[in-house]
């Protein structure tokens, strides 16, 4: 009965080796979606720091290959310091990931105040050209997320652009892609977007900071069952001694 035991936990414990690789390839391409997604909308948020559990996430699926390999082998080699040194990793991982955890909600709720804070600022330097960053910065989030202004497409007035350029008109990103010949005229105000894009920014940003915590969530699960398997097997190596009897013959043979 006990042996059958330690093969069932055995069995769960390759099985979950071969999830932390599946789980390191998707961890990694959390951390790198945030950062890219980031990179399009860091004039809206200054803090560098948000990109910590990114990092981390970045750092953790790295790991978890590592930590793959190490289950793999001490399983199928019966190794007991093998196991130990999974377990420990595994624990430390788990940890981490728990971190992530409670920063990812900590900047998440720091977003509105962040963008709160920039975003009057970027589109008081607008000036319309491709080759200046807040503009393309703006431009790109308009069109990304169907929105027109801070609050609505009348902010456009407040700023410098706008009165620099008197032609009573917004950004041409500000038009609906469905009417033709938009020029984002003021006298033609159903042409253009009628949200305004603080709020979707916010949303945005609070979103992808979700996917962080999810992934960190659902794979210290993972890990907290592979941490319990191989406990198992260690432990009931060190305590069943017909088991103990098999390894050693095995090694012999």
């Amino acid at each position: 009965m006990g042996q059958c035991g330690i093969t069932s936990s055995k069995t769960v414990l390759v099985f979950l080796n071969l999830i932390f690789w599946a789980a390191a390839g998707i961890l990694c391409y959390i951390g790198a979606y945030v950062f890219i997604t980031y990179d399009d909308y860091d004039h809206f948020f200054e803090d560098i720091y948000t990109l910590i559990p990114a990092v981390i996430i970045i750092g953790v699926g790295t790991l978890l290959f590592i930590i793959g390999l190490i289950g793999c082998c001490a399983t199928i080699r019966e190794s007991s310091c093998g196991l130990a040194t999974f377990a420990a990793i595994l624990l430390l991982v788990f940890v981490t990931e728990c971190v992530v955890v409670v920063l990812g909600y900590i900047y998440r709720a720091k977003v509105e105040d962040e963008v709160n804070h920039s975003i009057q600022k970027v589109y008081n330097e607008y000036n319309g050209t491709n080759t200046d960053a807040p503009s393309r910065a703006i431009d790109y989030v308009q069109r990304q997320l169907r929105c027109c202004g801070i609050h609505n497409y009348s902010d456009w007035r407040n700023t410098r652009w706008f009165k620099e350029s008197m032609n009573n008109s917004v950004p041409v990103s500000c038009c609906q892609p469905n009417i033709s010949n938009c020029t984002g005229t003021l006298t033609r105000p159903g042409d253009l977007y009628q949200e305004g894009c603080e709020a979707l920014v916010v949303k945005k940003l609070k979103e992808i900071m979700m996917y962080v915590i999810w992934a960190a969530l659902t794979f210290a699960s993972i890990q907290m069952l592979g941490m319990l398997c191989a406990c198992v097997v260690l432990c009931r190596r060190s305590h069943d001694p017909a088991y103990e009897l098999l390894v050693t013959t095995n090694s012999y043979a």
